[in-house]
């Protein structure tokens, strides 16, 4: 006879006194298992029962010391997963402050968790940022005034050493209100501002050493008390839609620095105060590897916002040809005329032809899509193509072999050579490889120009590596 389907129906025909007896059986040796059982058990009673289990096992795992390694990570987040969704699921919906309170014990629960666990994944910092989250929408149901849960928030934030808190102002924004938020701001501030203690040499605690000497506990506590000060301040100002109190945040060296300034003019522009955007824009100062996209893409909105079209198309045009950025270029063709654009594509393809980076020429034409032009430049520069470029050269190669096998051809020869050159074995099998498609390319070129042909490269590699046996034995 056949055996029975793994079902809920079939597993009923086993009787409660049997399924019970293997609930038992299959829970033993399993924390988790076993919690959720007792939660089933407190829920058939009566929400606090339910609330003082899930209570009983967060202050189990505040006090625990083993260490959470990579291998148990996934083990913890099933865990603490079974009682966020149990504050959720079961309490919430009869006890919104029971729940509230209960999320936050939860979220207490970050630095000792992260104390004992190795968690490069990101996997538990994700639980407590959604706890932040859950904790925000709890907040509502739980009438706690304003400045109670800023008070809480501001405590939460000064143990943030993990990042766990980072989404709880945002999250925790609606249930705090305006006189909430007020009342953290004033928090923050007062942090900022309070006079730091100062501690004499002897009684100063020294973790570490730099070039200039010692570095003291205290200072870095201090300096991290007022980044997460201003941070707060930051986000507080955007939440209140007041720009003038997130640009107070920042000293005015720092507004000169591009990616600050065209946060500032983001905020200024939706303020409607383009001018000023504007103005702060072209106060920053140029680093050393030129304006990044988002303060030039900033100074063009400040530009149509101010009505001047022409100036932010001689903007765009002259962020393409500083640094072949598509965006620009595609956004300044839409605001040509009919005709126009194709007469600026032609002149900017011939831009990129005399770019002096080729392989950023060549990405851009890759990226267009140009094939065709791409395949001109290939041959055209060949001499000037970084064969240790294999991140931006294999995959130009997959994309024009198909209608463009000369240019292909090149790029792969260009990876071949370098490999062999360099003797870099670890390569090897990649070159091998792309021989192997120098191969199959060969047979639809019908002229290599002034390449050699695929035969004469052949023998050409074989008179010139021929005794490295670690790339020839892998052609097959």
């Amino acid at each position: 006879m056949a055996a029975k389907t793994l079902n809920a129906k079939n597993l009923e025909a086993l009787g409660a006194p049997r399924l019970a007896e293997l609930l038992i059986e299959i829970s033993t040796g399993s924390a988790a298992h076993k919690q959720r059982l007792r939660l089933e058990l407190a829920g058939s009673q009566s929400i606090a029962d339910v609330a003082r289990e899930i209570r009983k096992r967060l202050i189990s795992l505040q006090r625990a010391k083993t260490f959470i390694d990579w291998r148990k990570v996934k083990a913890a987040k099933k865990d603490l997963e079974t009682q966020r969704i149990a504050i959720l699921e079961k309490v919430a919906p009869e006890d919104a402050r029971e729940a509230f309170d209960l999320i936050w014990q939860f979220l207490g629960l970050a630095e000792s968790i992260f104390e004992r666990s190795d968690d490069g994944s990101g996997t538990l910092v994700a639980i407590f940022h959604q706890a932040c989250a859950d904790a925000g929408r709890l907040a509502k149901g739980a009438e706690h005034s304003g400045d109670v849960l800023a008070e809480k928030v501001f405590t939460a934030l000064n143990g943030n050493d993990y990042g766990q808190f980072d989404p709880l102002i945002v999250e925790m924004a609606p249930a705090l209100g305006p006189k909430g938020l007020e009342r953290l701001k004033a928090l923050m501030t007062d942090a900022l501002q309070a006079p730091k203690a100062k501690l004499e040499d002897s009684e100063r605690q020294v973790i570490g050493w730099s070039t200039r000497g010692p570095i003291y506990r205290d200072e870095i506590e201090s300096r991290r008390t007022d980044s997460m000060a201003k941070i707060a301040l930051q986000m507080i100002a955007d939440l209140t839609g007041d720009v003038d109190a997130f640009i107070a945040q920042q000293p005015e060296k720092t507004r000169k620095v591009p990616m600050i300034a065209a946060e500032i003019a983001i905020r200024l522009l939706s303020a409607g105060r383009a001018a000023e955007a504007l103005s702060t824009l072209d106060a920053a100062e140029m680093g050393r590897m030129g304006w990044p996209f988002e303060w030039e893409e900033a100074r063009v909105e400040a530009l149509e916002a101010l009505e001047r079209g022409e100036d932010a198309q001689d903007f765009r045009w002259s962020c393409f040809e500083a640094n072949l950025n598509p965006h620009h270029l595609r956004a300044h063709l839409r605001r040509l005329p009919d005709f126009d654009d194709l007469e600026a594509e032609e002149k900017a393809f011939a831009h990129v032809h005399r770019f002096a980076d080729v392989h950023h020429a060549l990405d851009f034409f890759i990226e267009w899509p140009a094939p065709a032009e791409a395949a001109k430049l290939c041959v055209k520069r060949r001499a000037e193509i970084d064969g240790d470029l294999y991140e931006l050269l294999t995959p130009a190669a997959e994309r024009l072999s198909d209608k463009q096998p000369l240019a292909a051809t090149i790029l792969l020869r260009a990876m071949i050579d370098f490999t062999l050159d360099h003797a870099r074995s670890s390569r090897y099998k990649h070159a091998a490889r792309h021989f192997v498609e120098c191969c199959g390319l060969a047979a639809r070129i019908t002229d290599f120009a002034d390449l050699p042909p695929h035969d004469d490269y052949v023998l050409n590699l074989k008179n010139k590596h021929g005794k490295k046996s670690g790339f020839w034995s892998l052609i097959t």
